[in-house]
């Protein structure tokens, strides 16, 4: 086998040694997997076989307590995969000479406490990932001779409590992960160095209390992630030099109770998670600075009240998600200048009285949801405008009476929820006017007791859910006409006697659902 050039023994638990395989064998061998395989069998290939052009290694899942020093006598090695070797305590000071190395990945090695110095010397080495090392406590300062280090992964490393200083001397690297860092407090201030960086993710790092002011001088930074860090109570200002920052993560940050107004000043930024940051009380009216912004996220800022007048200036705003916010009460009217405004969600916001007038404004609107906002009485009329909406969830909006005549304007409707509004009493004749809806969820809409004979008029209809509306008699004749139906579903509504005999026209109906209707006493003859 001198022209072997790769081989893969990965999970071979039960071979019990190599020592019949010559070392002439792996004289050109490039690639070796032994993930799993038993420490006997890593320590054959190492001690007896020609590994000096080996250039890929993967002793992943290996019960191996210790490295043997032949492996760094593999001078070609670029990638050395040790990911999790639970019971490797320690790296050899030898290490250092790979100079070839550019990849090394020591994840979940769940015993290994430090690194040795001399990993300093791996000129090469561009990724190194040591996550879920949950017994390593810190980095040596040698780390900051890794001129080529591109991205280095720390997640959930519990124990480590500070970055070395010489972290600011890593020129190259791109993407820093100290997600799940529990321990760690802060950051040193020579982090503002890494000119290079542009991912920084501190997820779930509960005990840091704030950035350095030197965050700022991140000019390459273009994403920065914070979330559920539960200490951390403000930003600093300088987070508005942040200038190529395009996405900012701060969600369930509870203690976050307001964001400076130099967050303004982020011309790049297209998306802001501020999901459960239920300390949040206001936004800064420089909110509305932010040319660039896309999306912005507030779900369950239960203390947000109000939206600043000045979010009408972000003429580049998709989406905008305001669910489970309980204690907004109105948004401003100047929100109907959001130009480019796609998706509108305020569901579950269960203090929201009405929707202002200027709504009719969005002419990129295509979803817009107001599900369970349960002091919601009535829509504008001039919501009939909005021509670009495709659907429309009004489910369990309890108190909600009627839908306006104009409804039957929205052209580009397709879908139309409003199950649980228990209040409605019947839907205006305008609603055949939809010729582009195929779903309308009606579901224990309980005072509901007529449908419109209009409802023919829906030739893209193919779901309608009527199920458990106690009140409905009867269905009109024209519902014969619903030539697109697929799926029809009465389950549940105990009052209704009949179907009339035009429901056999309905040539496309796949699913006929009437259980739970007790009061069903035949079944027309049109329907076979």
């Amino acid at each position: 086998m001198e022209n072997l050039e790769g081989m893969s023994l990965k999970t071979c638990v039960n071979l019990p040694t190599l020592s019949q395989i010559s070392s002439k064998g792996f004289h050109n061998l490039r690639l070796l997997n032994l993930t799993e395989v038993s420490p006997t069998i890593v320590e054959n290939c190492i001690q007896r076989g020609n590994l000096n052009n080996v250039k890929w290694l993967r002793l992943k899942n290996c019960m191996i307590s210790k490295l043997s020093n032949n492996l760094f006598n593999c001078l070609q090695l670029q990638v050395l995969d040790l990911a999790q070797c639970q019971s490797l305590e320690e790296l050899p000071s030898s290490i250092g000479q790979l100079n070839a190395l550019q990849e090394l990945d020591l994840s979940r090695c769940s015993n290994l406490k430090e690194l040795p110095s001399s990993i300093g010397q791996l000129n090469a080495l561009q990724e190194l990932y040591l996550s879920e090392c949950s017994n390593l406590k810190e980095l040596p300062s040698s780390i900051g001779q890794f001129n080529a280090l591109q991205k280095l992964c720390l997640l959930w490393c519990s124990n480590l409590k500070e970055l070395p200083s010489s972290i600011g001397q890593l020129n190259a690297l791109q993407e820093l992960d100290l997600s799940g860092c529990s321990n760690l407090k802060e950051l040193p201030s020579s982090i503002g160095q890494l000119n290079a960086l542009q991912k920084l993710y501190l997820l779930w790092c509960s005990n840091l209390k704030e950035l350095p002011s030197s965050i700022g001088q991140l000019n390459a930074l273009q994403e920065l992630y914070l979330s559920e860090c539960s200490n951390l109570k403000e930003l600093l200002s300088s987070i508005g030099q942040l200038n190529a920052l395009q996405e900012l993560g701060l969600s369930e940050c509870s203690n976050l109770k307001e964001l400076p107004s130099s967050i303004g000043q982020l011309n790049a930024l297209q998306v802001i998670y501020l999901h459960w940051c239920s300390n949040l009380k206001e936004l800064p009216s420089s909110i509305g600075q932010l040319n660039a912004l896309q999306k912005l996220y507030l779900v369950e800022c239960s203390n947000l009240k109000e939206l600043p007048s000045s979010i009408d200036q972000l003429n580049a705003l998709q989406e905008l998600d305001l669910s489970l916010c309980f204690n907004l009460k109105e948004l401003p009217s100047s929100i109907g200048q959001l130009n480019a405004l796609q998706r509108l969600d305020l569901s579950r916001c269960s203090n929201l009285t009405e929707l202002p007038s200027s709504i009719d404004q969005l002419n990129a609107l295509q979803k817009l949801s107001l599900s369970e906002c349960s002091e919601l009485k009535e829509l504008p009329s001039s919501i009939g405008q909005l021509n670009a909406l495709q659907e429309l969830a009004l489910s369990w909006c309890s108190n909600l009476k009627e839908l306006p005549s104009f409804i039957g304007q929205l052209n580009a409707l397709q879908k139309l929820y409003l199950s649980g509004c228990s209040n409605l009493k019947k839907l205006p004749s305008s609603i055949g006017q939809l010729n582009a809806l195929q779903e309308l969820y009606l579901l224990k809409c309980s005072e509901l007791k007529e449908l419109p004979s209009s409802i023919g008029e829906l030739n893209a209809l193919q779901e309608l859910s009527l199920s458990e509306c106690s009140n409905l008699k009867e269905l009109p004749s024209s519902i014969g006409q619903l030539n697109a139906l697929q799926e029809f579903y009465l389950s549940g509504c105990s009052n209704l006697k009949e179907l009339p005999s035009s429901i056999g026209q309905l040539n496309a109906l796949q699913e006929l659902d009437l259980s739970r209707c007790f009061n069903l006493r035949e079944l027309p003859s049109s329907i076979g």
